[in-house]
């Protein structure tokens, strides 16, 4: 239990639970006084006693088999309430500042992101991303410590007065409460109990019956029509758009339904497109007449690609940028111009302003298109003053359409890569 006791996750966690002050310092002195993340050589808890770590500090998170520091933990813990857009655009930032100096922090995938501050907050008591500590098997520090102070010994404790080799004891009331308290389960333990099941055996017994594929008939007979049963087997997949997360972006999650699919552009922070800012995921329907012109497609709309599979990426149609590079960082295609050569790429701006310099580098790739400024007035009507928008939306459909056409969309069929 010795690891326990300067363990960075566990002095995290303890001091948001006690409401401790945590501060990131420029030394690992008791004295030293708060500075920016990106300045910061240290993380210093304040309660029960000081102790500062190294902000670089390997932590038991492990993020791809891979240990995460301290930095990344902490930053994520600050940014646990915004979305994953901005989380993702404040860590660009704030590498931006580390530069080559002090690291880089690491940005998490949402379901790491979201188990790691379930953790911390208190709310579960086991993560799949969190190694156990040395000697502690089912990762349960508090069960662990409980069960020494039953035993009458002295157990070590996070917040305890530490000496010069590190170790320290926990005082004997706090013992007696941690040995009172109650386990309480979560998904893991009700479904799995305290450690994981390995189910390894099921899928070789299922191998033998995964292995029989269906015959055309007994298809023929679960539809009752072997044409119906062909066209079921060939779903066409939705097509998907990437949105640029940049709040300078013209067009975000708020106002992109109403501008492709209402020929209307509305300000993304206006009263009439706040009812979609909160979602992370739209579907808009659009008749693409030399794709198929019996049935209309549904696009699906997104501002990143952390949730994708690998498989989604052959499913990208077009990607709306503001000329940001950092938009693509953690894209398939990080650099640009190889970017552009698989997707479409598609600038808006405003009618009349150059585009920036960073797309017209990008070439033909990537469209360019200008809209009408907007402008509120109490005589003005949306419909009719914002008649130019409905061709800038047709220009891009157009666009959209003939390179899904190039990259082998088919009526019934995608592309398995671009």
């Amino acid at each position: 239990m010795a690891a326990a006791e300067l363990d960075p996750l566990l002095l995290l966690r303890q001091s948001i639970a006690s409401g401790a002050a945590i501060l990131p310092t420029a030394s690992d002195d008791a004295a030293a006084a708060e500075v920016p993340l990106s300045q910061a050589t240290h993380l210093t808890f304040s309660t029960p006693s000081h102790i500062a770590l190294p902000i670089d500090t390997q932590t038991r998170f492990a993020s791809n088999d891979t240990p995460v520091d301290l930095r990344s933990i902490y930053f994520a813990w600050l940014k646990r309430e915004v979305a994953i857009p901005e989380y993702n655009a404040s860590a660009s930032q704030l590498n931006d500042e580390l530069g080559t100096t002090g690291g880089q922090v690491r940005k998490f995938a949402f379901v790491e992101r979201l188990d790691l501050i379930t953790w911390l907050e208190g709310a579960s008591e086991e993560s799949e991303y969190i190694k156990p500590l040395a000697g502690d098997k089912d990762g349960s520090t508090s069960t662990a410590a409980a069960a020494l102070a039953s035993k009458g010994a002295a157990a070590p404790a996070i917040g305890s007065k530490l000496g010069r080799s590190g170790k320290g004891t926990m005082d004997p009331r706090l013992a007696v409460i941690y040995n009172s308290e109650r386990k309480m389960g979560d998904r893991n333990s009700v479904l799995r109990g305290v450690k994981p099941t390995d189910f390894s055996h099921v899928r070789k017994s299922s191998a033998i019956f995964m292995s029989k594929k269906p015959s055309q008939s007994s298809a023929t007979n679960l539809s009752g029509n072997p044409e119906l049963a062909t066209r079921q087997k060939q779903r066409r997949p939705d097509p998907i758009i990437l949105l640029s997360p940049s709040a300078s972006s013209l067009l975000r999650m708020s106002n992109i339904k109403s501008f492709l699919e209402g020929s209307q552009f509305v300000p993304s922070d206006s009263l009439s497109a706040s009812s979609s800012t909160s979602a992370s995921m739209l579907h808009i329907n659009r008749l693409m007449k030399d794709i198929d012109p019996n049935r209309p497609m549904r696009f699906i709309l997104v501002e990143g690609p952390e949730q994708f599979k690998p498989e989604y990426w052959s499913r990208v149609v077009a990607v709306f940028t503001t000329g940001q590079s950092w938009q693509f960082k953690n894209y398939k295609w990080s650099n640009p111009t190889e970017l552009f050569r698989h997707v479409l790429g598609v600038y808006v701006g405003w009618r009349g302003e150059q585009a920036p310099e960073s797309v017209r580098s990008w070439g033909h790739r990537v469209l360019s298109v200008g809209i009408d400024p907007f402008k509120e007035s109490a005589h003005a009507n949306l419909e009719t003053s914002r008649w130019r928008d409905h061709e800038v939306v047709e220009h891009i459909w157009k666009a959209v359409e003939s390179n899904m056409r190039s990259k082998g969309w088919r009526r019934d069929q995608a592309p398995t890569s671009i």
